[in-house]
């Protein structure tokens, strides 16, 4: 009898152990590993500077950086242009992808800039990995230094993990740029892709756009 009692006591105590781990487990966060979220476009925005007047920053950033890289004799000894071109050129691969303005452009054209920016920044000596938004940002505030004549403050400015040769090796390499055939196949594209466009009378201005040149 006694023994029948405890078996009982037993299986009752089991039964209430396991409701009440049952229980913690179910109010205990689930730890799962969650595909993570897909990835927000990268943005750039020139600045107010980067054009005279109402006109639409990004058509004169085609414009410029087309002009620019078609030959190096158009950039030799005019590091303050250079490096309006090449933060130009920046932000033009980060807009060009993801601006819906530009959707009716070849496909090929975004990894044609991807591809010269690799090549530019090379020339230039800009780190590989750094953000688009803070080389438009150095290569501007360069650019106006130079053209204030306060060449150490452009050196003081193209210096840092963005520039890792240092200020003057980069002044210097942007007075006498390379030829860089893939940036200048690309900004050559993305002209002709906006002229088509304005031929098909397809471009809309979007936010923040004054209209064409």
């Amino acid at each position: 009898m006694h023994r029948m009692a405890a078996l009982r006591s037993r299986s009752r105590a089991l039964i209430l152990a396991s409701t009440t781990l049952l229980g913690l487990a179910a109010c205990a966060p689930t730890s799962t590993t969650s595909a993570p979220g897909a990835a927000q476009p990268v943005s750039a925005t020139l600045p107010p500077d980067a054009v005279v007047g109402a006109g639409d920053p990004t058509r004169a950033a085609i414009l410029n950086t087309a002009y620019a890289f078609a030959s190096p004799a158009n950039l030799t000894g005019r590091p303050a242009d250079a490096a309006q071109a090449v933060a130009n050129y920046e932000y033009l691969t980060v807009e060009i992808p993801n601006g819906p303005r530009w959707r009716e452009f070849p496909q090929t054209i975004p990894q044609q800039l991807a591809a010269g920016r690799g090549e530019l920044r090379n020339a230039v000596g800009i780190a590989p990995n750094a953000p688009p938004q803070a080389v438009i940002d150095s290569l501007y505030a360069a650019s106006r230094a130079i053209r204030a004549g306060d060449r150490t403050a452009a050196e003081r400015i193209l210096s840092g993990p963005i520039f890792p040769t240092g200020g003057t090796a980069t002044l210097q390499r942007l007075a006498s740029l390379p030829p860089v055939p893939l940036a200048n196949i690309a900004t050559s594209n993305t002209q002709a892709a906006l002229t088509q466009m304005d031929r098909q009378g397809r471009d809309q201005d979007g936010p923040g756009g004054g209209g064409r040149l």
